[in-house]
């Protein structure tokens, strides 16, 4: 895998999500990408039990459970403020079995899943992410194949970003400031997601108090 930027790219004024995410895939038609399928990355959060947590009132820590169907032998753990832990597909039997550690928080299944288009070197995905049955917002992964680097090849990936997002076009995402000079690796673009679904969360909570 090669060196990627996830973003959300606001809905479109008088667009529902669904005809923004048309839009976009018409623009990438337009300079020439090509379908290759479609992808889906899911996360679900996981909370310390009460029980676990003592009498001195701590707080709980959250664990994100992820899958990324370009990775369909692992599951990503990630700890709140923590590592990131990459395992076999099993690690979602073992959550099971650690119920009385870690409790699945209600209605907190997120996902994103769209189409994947190949341009040149570039691999780009645009998804719907949603959670329960209603469309939350939408995601904008683009990937640049033959680097590793993120130092060397980001002013490459912004200028393919702005050629389809144009002002919407994000800055550098935060784990590339971690690790500049290191090689990228699978869960530095799982760690941009739940940076994403977090965001998405916290403007449902916003926007629709109620349901929460």
């Amino acid at each position: 895998m090669g060196v990627t930027c996830v973003s959300q790219m606001p809905v479109a004024e008088g667009k529902s999500v669904q005809q923004t995410v048309e839009l976009l895939t018409r623009k990438l038609e337009m300079l020439g990408a090509e379908k290759q399928g479609t992808f889906c990355v899911d996360c679900e959060t996981y909370h310390t039990a009460s029980s676990t947590l003592g009498s001195q009132g701590q707080a709980g820590k959250l664990m994100y459970v992820m899958h990324n169907s370009e990775y369909p032998l692992s599951c990503f753990a990630l700890f709140e403020n923590g590592p990131c832990l990459i395992a076999d597909t099993n690690f979602d039997v073992l959550m099971v079995k650690l119920k009385g550690f870690f409790q699945s928080a209600k209605a907190s299944k997120i996902e994103t899943r769209g189409t994947r288009y190949q341009y040149c070197d570039f691999l780009v995905k645009v998804g719907t992410v949603t959670m329960g049955p209603s469309a939350r917002g939408i995601s904008v992964e683009v990937e640049y194949g033959p680097c590793v680097v993120p130092s060397d090849c980001w002013s490459l990936l912004l200028e393919f970003l702005q050629s389809f997002l144009g002002s919407h076009t994000p800055g550098a995402p935060a784990v590339f400031g971690n690790r500049h000079d290191a090689v990228y690796g699978p869960a530095d673009t799982v760690v941009q997601y739940m940076e994403l679904f977090n965001k998405i969360r916290k403007q449902q909570q916003v926007a629709c108090p109620q349901e929460w």
